[in-house]
C-alpha cells in the first residue's frame, strides 16, 4: 500500500481551492506528459465545491479541457438530468463553464437507459474494458486521479460499510440497493478499480468527518467497516483534509497548507 499523504487546510474554502489547484496542476502535467489526463469525479458537497472552484482557478486556462476524460467513481441511479445525480453537480459546478469533448464525458446509466442498476453496473464495466490500454494491464484504464469524499460513516464512493458491493473483487462495478442515505439504489466503482489508479484523492469537511478520518488512516482498521481504509493509489494516496475534518488526528499528523 502507498504510504498515505495528510494535507491539512484551515477550513472548507481553503481546502477547495487548494485541491482545486492542485488538480488543474496535476491535469496539465499529465496532458504534457501523455497528451491526455483520465480523472474520476466524485459528488457531495466538497467534491462539487472542488469543481466550481477548479471552474475559477487561475491556471484552468492552462488545461486543454478537450483532451480530460472525465468519469465517476459512484452515481445516484436516477434519470439523467436529475438534480441529486453526481454527474449533473458536476456538469453544472465546472463541466458546463469549459470546453470539453462530450466523448470523453463517460455518464453512468440510470433508469431512463438501463433496465436496472445491475444492467447499468454492467454497461458501465464494459465501457471501462472498452477505454483499458494494453499498458494498463487490467479491465480499467490505469485514472490519473481518482477523486472520493468521505461519509461519516467512513464509505468512499458508494461502497457502505458490512455492505456486498465491498466483497466484489473480480469486476470493476457494482449496483448498490438499500443505501443508508437516499437515493437507496446506486452505482459504485469497487475497490480494485479505485485502487487501479494512479494517484487516489480522499476529500474531507466538516466535524463529522473527524471520526472517519482518522478511522481511515488507522492501519488496523479494515475496509470492510472502514471502506476508507481500503483506498490506495498505486503511486500516491491523499488525504486532503480540512481543520475540523482532522480535529480526531494528532496534531502533528499531515503537512498544514496555509
Amino acid at each position: 500500500m502507498t504510504h498515505r499523504e495528510v494535507l491539512r487546510h484551515p477550513d472548507a474554502e481553503a481546502l477547495a481551492l487548494s485541491v482545486a489547484a492542485i488538480l488543474t496542476t496535476r491535469i496539465v502535467e499529465r496532458q504534457a506528459a501523455s497528451g491526455i489526463a483520465r480523472i474520476v469525479l466524485t459528488g457531495g458537497g466538497i467534491g462539487t465545491a472542488v469543481l466550481a472552484a477548479a471552474a475559477l482557478e487561475p491556471g484552468r486556462d492552462a488545461v486543454d479541457w478537450g483532451r480530460v476524460e472525465f468519469w465517476w467513481g459512484d452515481e445516484r441511479y436516477l434519470p439523467a438530468g436529475d438534480p441529486d445525480r453526481n454527474d449533473t453537480a458536476a456538469r453544472s459546478a465546472l463541466l458546463d463553464h469549459v470546453r470539453i469533448d462530450p466523448q470523453r464525458v463517460h455518464a453512468i446509466e440510470g433508469p431512463d437507459l438501463s433496465a436496472s442498476a445491475e444492467e447499468s453496473a454492467e454497461h458501465y464495466a464494459e465501457h471501462l474494458r472498452g477505454h483499458a490500454r494494453p499498458e494498463d494491464h487490467g479491465d480499467v484504464p490505469r485514472f490519473d486521479v481518482v477523486l472520493l469524499g468521505i461519509g461519516p460513516d467512513a464509505h468512499v464512493a458508494s461502497l457502505f460499510p458490512e455492505y456486498p458491493a465491498l466483497h466484489v473483487t473480480e469486476r470493476s462495478t457494482a449496483a448498490v440497493h438499500g443505501s443508508p442515505k437516499p437515493p437507496p439504489t446506486r452505482v459504485t466503482f469497487t475497490l480494485p478499480a479505485i485502487n487501479a489508479a494512479s494517484e487516489v484523492w480522499v476529500l474531507a469537511s466538516g466535524p463529522e468527518k473527524a471520526e472517519a478520518v482518522r478511522l481511515a488512516l488507522d492501519p488496523r482498521a479494515g475496509p470492510l467497516q472502514v471502506p476508507a481504509a481500503g483506498v490506495a493509489g498505486r503511486d500516491r494516496t491523499l488525504f486532503l483534509v480540512d481543520e475540523p475534518a482532522a480535529a480526531s488526528l494528532p496534531h502533528d499528523l499531515g503537512r498544514p497548507i496555509a
